[in-house]
């Protein structure tokens, strides 16, 4: 990783890096020494490594957890280029919302062309944040909602170095495959009134995870209205799964 700018803010100190052709930040406590739970946290589409949601969900458990936090631009997202396949299926996506059709189909070919590249990218990630002094070789957390969701669960079916994930708000076409591979701790954010995900679609996900140890959490409102207290409820969850540096 080759860090380019580093602050800090209220104990949290924020490092932007570049590894390779991938643009990411790392969150940890200020002087912070390793080894520490590493949490991954996925952005949704047409987002960035630094989205809301993002940094405030990572400056929370850095702050609150003592854990350390990474987040990157996934391919054809935030500061990295976009290739011609990406534009295409984009285009289908706009299109079909436009034309008031189901875009779950749509969204599920965008992730898949995604989640090839994606999930190479977060193994060398996570082995790269392990090799550096103030975070070290600890249980890995992944947080992730649609998009973050759509890219996490083949993620989880492969990485045996993360032990527990947030996921949400994303139905199940496209990933019942990588769902049966699933079998850590999940806890599963749904809202009951997402406009873009259908109810039925995003219950059908959760009962597709085959880990033995999942929870729902179903709340009133649309697609991204998740309540705050639920990055607190996050936070307890990693917490009881990866351990407690705060």
């Amino acid at each position: 990783m080759r860090f380019t700018s580093q602050t800090s803010l209220d104990g949290v100190s924020e490092q932007i890096f570049t590894f390779g052709d991938i643009p990411g930040v790392l969150w940890t406590p200020e002087d912070a020494v390793g080894p520490r739970p590493l949490i991954l946290m996925g952005h949704g589409g047409r987002q960035h490594k630094k989205a809301p949601s993002i940094l405030n969900g990572a400056r929370r458990f850095v702050a609150k957890g003592g854990f350390a936090v990474v987040a990157i631009d996934v391919p054809n997202h935030g500061d990295r280029p976009k290739d011609e396949e990406f534009d295409r299926l984009a285009g289908e996506l706009r299109a079909g919302m436009a034309a008031g059709q189901d875009p779950s189909v749509l969204v599920a070919a965008m992730h898949t062309h995604l989640a090839g590249q994606a999930v190479a990218e977060w193994q060398a990630v996570i082995t790269a944040a392990q090799e550096l002094d103030h975070v070290g070789v600890g249980p890995v957390g992944y947080w992730g909602m649609s998009m973050g969701c759509g890219l996490g669960v083949p993620l989880l079916a492969v990485e045996p170095r993360i032990r527990a994930a947030v996921l949400g708000l994303l139905g199940l076409h496209g990933l019942g495959e990588s769902a049966a591979g699933v079998t850590v701790p999940v806890q599963f954010l749904l809202q009951w009134d997402d406009h873009l995900v259908p109810r039925a679609q995003g219950l059908a996900l959760f009962d597709a995870l085959a880990s033995a140890d999942k929870t729902l959490h179903a709340n009133p409102g649309k697609h991204g209205e998740i309540p705050e207290f639920e990055t607190d409820n996050s936070l307890r969850f990693f917490t009881r799964h990866l351990g407690d540096l705060g």
